[in-house]
């Protein structure tokens, strides 16, 4: 999946790979003075070893520029404990400041074409506004407590507090910004609002944007789940899985930690992407992996990671069980081309949260692609699996052989390319646990190769398809889709369809990236979950957009917004809302695919309640919308998957009729 921590977010750092793969040979015949870290000696290193995957950028690598509006912090946690650690292996700390030193310090340059340092700005620092008063919390009928606002994963607000006639009159009425580009969707029970971002976790009022409490230091790039629980002292329990691989509980009045699990998995590649699941006395999460960007590397052997499923004691936060996706056994291959041995099958990750049937017992998720040639039945599919004891009950793959890791469409494939390329088609999506008129159900999902499915909740068979964009590897249907009473909302991204379509029509060829792309649907469509049938499209509108201090994907595209409609929606009575990579918010009628209503968030910039003067919007992509207390509440500014957008800062925008 070519997700951040996401595979997208992983590979804004992916070709330091490049540079750190041969960086120890290299170093070896040209030693690097062992003194205080400066940026020219970190110049020296990029020179030597990164500067032929980042100028010109190659694959979906980021450009220098791209790397430059990074924070210090993120790049050193990359290159020390995250995805570059292997490749970084014999580096000092002092070479690898230098190196961040380098890449963090890139001046403007304006007249050389680079996106990413036209009108950068430096991150501003923030200043809380702390709340007079923390009122006890307590649940009403318009909340929405975890990432798809129940355990069915609808994304769906039966009582959001908005008719649909107030939708039109949707104003700004206040905003937050958070420093660094990992957010999460918020959520929100009663008067409090809970947000993990940038490694800082906050409690807001989300009728003003003032601090109920701040927790630095808790790193995560999902949303949480609050619930009620006598486990914690105010009797309200936030449960957070973090980058680190724990899962935490907190006290949701307080931030005060209640308890924390063992490591969930200690793969050195593994992570967390996915939203945690709760459902009685268990919380349910996804294990994903960093393999394909890593496998760029030769001092990197392909490939050992297997996805999984974790169930946590919510009383306690010990594991009840894990389990493996991947049920075959290894077979060793050849040797990659940093002669080390490759084996397989790996992969099968699963990047979203995973969805439950309580009724019958089952948690459902969606996997990943392969990253070898050695063939599994995991990759690729939508599963079904015993809450109590994690047994697979079932599984259905809807594509073999979509063998994938990053580096392998140059003209020089990397050195642990499968023998045939897979389309990279995985799963980013939660599936949906969908309930007919006519009571039977139908588990519905979501893929890269923008098909959407219908399956038998009972057995896993597939009961219709159906296409509603042409596919890539940034989708087709990337992170999210909802469902209302009615329908199925799939909104298509398909933007390396429209990076393909932007470089033709200027007479350029992205040969180390994707070969001939058909023409991309970016849109949203909606559909019946009892037969697949198309009830109505809508194509994504071109629109203006204005990015200030924008990171694009690379050098390629100076000052162009995409359309790709690649983030979560959120649905209420009447109206699908939906977010689109050029930062335009959009609300639809679900009757008929109507135009209700729309906001360009990069249009103007944003005082924030947090002390920020000019605070700008930028991409909306990966987590959706959120649908609570008559407000509605959507992220701006992250470059997600596509890489485009981004601020360096998000911007939490919370939405009210007329903005009062």
């Amino acid at each position: 999946m070519t997700k951040t921590g996401l595979k997208q977010f992983v590979t804004l750092l992916l070709a330091i790979a490049c540079c750190l793969g041969g960086a120890r040979s290299a170093m070896a015949q040209e030693p690097i003075p062992s003194a205080p870290p400066t940026s020219a000696e970190g110049e020296l290193l990029f020179a030597q070893k990164c500067k032929s995957c980042h100028e010109p950028a190659l694959d979906r690598a980021p450009s220098r520029g791209a790397l430059a509006v990074r924070p210090e912090s993120e790049i050193t946690e990359a290159l020390t404990t995250g995805v570059m650690t292997p490749m970084a292996t014999g580096l000092s700390p002092a070479q690898i400041r230098s190196l961040v030193l380098y890449l963090t310090q890139l001046p403007d340059a304006p007249d050389k074409g680079i996106a990413n340092t036209r009108g950068r700005r430096a991150l501003t620092p923030t200043r809380d506004t702390m709340c007079t008063q923390n009122p006890p919390i307590r649940p009403t009928q318009h909340d929405w407590s975890m990432v798809g606002r129940d355990t069915a994963n609808k994304r769906f607000q039966p009582k959001p507090g908005l008719k649909v006639g107030d939708v039109p009159r949707l104003k700004v009425k206040w905003a937050f910004s958070i420093a660094n580009n990992k957010n999460a969707q918020p959520i929100v029970v009663g008067d409090w609002l809970w947000l993990l971002s940038g490694g800082n976790m906050y409690a807001l009022d989300p009728k003003s944007g003032c601090v109920r409490f701040h927790v630095e230091g808790v790193s995560a790039r999902n949303t949480p789940v609050v619930l009620q629980s006598a486990a914690s002292p105010s009797g309200w329990m936030l449960v957070v899985a973090r980058n680190n691989k724990i899962m935490t509980a907190f006290d949701a009045q307080t931030g005060k930690e209640i308890w924390t699990s063992d490591v969930l998995d200690t793969h050195p590649m593994s992570a967390i992407t996915g939203s945690p699941t709760v459902s009685g006395s268990q919380a349910f999460v996804g294990i994903t992996s960093r393999e394909e960007p890593a496998s760029q590397s030769a001092s990197y052997a392909c490939c050992n990671f297997r996805g999984s499923l974790v169930a946590v004691d919510l009383k306690t936060g010990k594991v009840q069980w894990k389990t493996y996706v991947l049920t075959e056994p290894t077979k060793l291959l050849g040797k990659n081309g940093g002669g080390l041995q490759m084996q397989g099958p790996a992969g099968a990750a699963i990047w979203s949260a995973p969805t439950v049937d309580a009724k019958r017992g089952l948690v459902y998720v969606a996997t990943g692609d392969s990253y070898t040639e050695v063939p599994t039945l995991a990759a690729d599919a939508i599963m079904a699996l015993d809450m109590k004891t994690g047994q697979i009950r079932w599984s259905t793959q809807v594509m073999e052989a979509d063998n994938y890791v990053m580096g392998c469409t140059g003209e020089e494939p990397g050195p642990n390319c499968p023998e045939e390329l897979g389309p990279d088609y995985d799963f980013g999506a939660s599936p949906i646990l969908f309930t007919l008129a006519s009571g039977k159900q139908v588990v519905l999902s979501g893929q890269k190769s923008g098909i959407t499915y219908g399956m038998d909740p009972e057995t896993g068979e597939v009961l219709w398809d159906r296409k509603v964009g042409a596919g890539s590897v940034l989708g087709g249907i990337e992170w999210g889709i909802a469902a209302d009473h009615y329908r199925l909302y799939a909104p298509n991204s398909d933007i390396v369809n429209l990076w393909y379509a932007h470089a033709s029509s200027r007479g350029e060829v992205i040969s180390d990236f994707v070969g001939k792309q058909p023409p991309g649907k970016p849109g949203l469509t909606a559909i019946d979950p009892a037969s697949g049938k198309v009830v109505w499209h809508v194509a994504a509108p071109n629109a203006p957009c204005e990015f200030r201090g924008d990171r694009t994907i690379s050098d390629r595209f100076p000052g162009v917004c995409f359309n790709a409609m690649s983030a979560a929606p959120a649905v209420m009575p009447g109206v699908v809302f939906q977010g689109s990579t050029d930062g335009w918010l959009r609300a639809y009628s679900t009757a008929r695919g109507a135009l209700l209503w729309e906001d360009s968030t990069t249009s103007r910039t944003y005082k924030t309640t947090n002390g920020v003067e000019a605070q700008p919007g930028g991409s909306i992509d990966g987590s959706g919308p959120t649908l609570a207390g008559g407000m509605l509440f959507v992220m701006s500014g992250y470059d997600g998957a596509a890489s485009t957008g981004g601020n360096g800062t998000n911007v939490l925008l919370a939405y009210s009729v007329d903005g009062e």
